[in-house]
């Protein structure tokens, strides 16, 4: 999956796949993880957020999606 770099203090990139609907985030200090069943709104939201982090934080991983460690 393409990722497309992004300006934030824990997250270098972040890429998303509409047919499976993953979300690929690449994170500054180390891993990659992907989550699963992610809408393209919640990466549009990811990719115009002022918080990169922030939003990964409040709209993904507390959302509960399912996620794996690549």
């Amino acid at each position: 999956m393409q990722r497309i770099p992004v300006t934030s203090s824990n997250c270098a990139s972040i890429g998303h796949d509409a047919t499976t609907r993953t979300l690929e985030v690449e994170f500054k200090h180390g891993g990659v993880y992907q989550y699963f069943d992610v809408p393209a709104s919640e990466y549009a939201a990811l990719l115009d957020a002022p918080s990169v982090g922030g939003c990964l934080d409040a709209r993904i991983k507390k959302a509960g999606y399912r996620y794996k460690k690549l």
